[in-house]
């Protein structure tokens, strides 16, 4: 477009910003900055507020923040771009002080501010400041559609404050709940020690005919793996296709071998593997291998470092991992043997370090 001859404008640059930081383009939304400026189209809030959310998307931060500091009169599209990029950049304390400072100066919040603010508050973990962010939001009143994602927002703030009693309440008080709603009750209460209750609001769901998305059934899956409930767990990666015309993806092949390698279960992740359409990734492997050796497992961890070392050849840990299962059934020959293949590539072993702490 740009070539051709037409400028662009304070609509069609957005849209441009917002490819660039699916692109993951950090030279693309840096001359598409250069562009605004260059066409005096960098005040318009819509522009601005691009540029903003492109940069701290890309986790430009730094770029992000002096394009929102530049405008002393910025609008609370630009306020809201920059709490948003921070919150999801897991930069609470940022968005906390951005929230108090935007008051301060009398700009009034709205639901996309409020989202940005919950989201970080959860991530914080802080009760007190939960609860009076949760008496700001409830004086932001806009559209249906934005309420319940404010709602939603709380839900999962609460639970992850502990306080799934209070997440609870909020979600009592949605009355039109959509599928984000429901999964946000069921993932808050299935990650903090309520797997049982989480099971009764899906049920729940599907009983008031709420259709579940794979984000739901990652929920679900994770209840079935802290709560020990194995025979649901495999119930339902199974039967999702034909229950909910939900094709299963990693996510959620990537819970049952959890699952699974939890309780020492590891021929049966292995198969569970086996029978994965999309191939498993590094963080099945690594699970698998941890598993492996928390269970002294030598043929399962030598078939998932086998993998695992083929996906990231470079990745040392695994060499520490084996020889600990090694070491543990007293196979000390190939302790040995490892050791020399080790100190050949000059691993060094890192105390504590085991692949299972990767995160799902």
């Amino acid at each position: 477009m740009h070539r051709s001859g037409p400028h662009p404008d304070r609509y069609t640059l957005p849209l441009a910003l917002k490819a660039s930081s699916h692109l993951y383009s950090p030279s693309l939304a840096s001359q598409l900055h250069c562009l605004s400026v260059k066409h005096g189209l960098d005040r318009s809030e819509y522009t601005e507020s691009g540029v903003i959310s492109s940069y701290a998307k890309l986790g430009l931060f730094e770029s992000a923040r002096r394009v929102f500091d530049e405008n002393a009169e910025r609008k609370v599209g630009s306020w809201n771009a920059m709490i948003n990029g921070y919150s999801n950049g897991g930069e609470g304390v940022e968005v906390v002080r951005l929230f108090v400072e935007m008051r301060r100066r009398g700009v009034v919040e709205d639901e996309m501010t409020m989202i940005g603010v919950v989201s970080a508050c959860g991530g914080l973990g802080d009760f007190r400041l939960a609860q009076q962010v949760h008496k700001c939001a409830i004086q932001v009143k806009s559209s249906d559609r934005l309420d319940i994602t404010v709602s939603n927002s709380l839900i999962d703030m609460y639970c992850k404050c502990g306080r799934t009693d209070l997440a609870h309440r909020v979600f009592s008080r949605v009355s039109q709940r959509n599928v984000s709603t429901w999964t946000s009750i069921v993932t808050g209460f299935a990650t903090y020690g309520q797997e049982k209750l989480a099971l009764d609001f899906f049920n729940k769901m599907i009983e008031e005919k709420i259709h579940p998305n794979h984000v739901t059934m990652v929920a679900v899956l994770n209840a079935c793996t802290h709560g020990g409930l194995i025979k649901e767990g495999i119930h339902f990666l199974e039967n999702m296709k034909e229950l909910y015309n939900i094709e299963p993806n990693a996510l959620h092949y990537g819970c049952v071998v959890d699952m699974l390698g939890r309780v020492g279960r590891l021929k049966e992740a292995r198969k569970v593997v086996e029978r994965m359409p999309m191939g498993a990734n590094v963080v099945i492997w690594g699970t698998l291998l941890g598993a492996s050796e928390k269970y002294g497992d030598v043929k399962v961890g030598e078939w998932a470092a086998k993998n695992l070392m083929e996906l990231e050849p470079w990745n040392d840990g695994v060499y520490v991992v084996l020889s600990n299962i090694y070491a543990k059934v007293g196979m000390w020959e190939k302790v040995e043997r490892l050791r020399k293949e080790m100190r050949a590539r000059r691993v060094e072993k890192v105390p504590g370090y085991s692949l299972a702490t990767r995160d799902l």
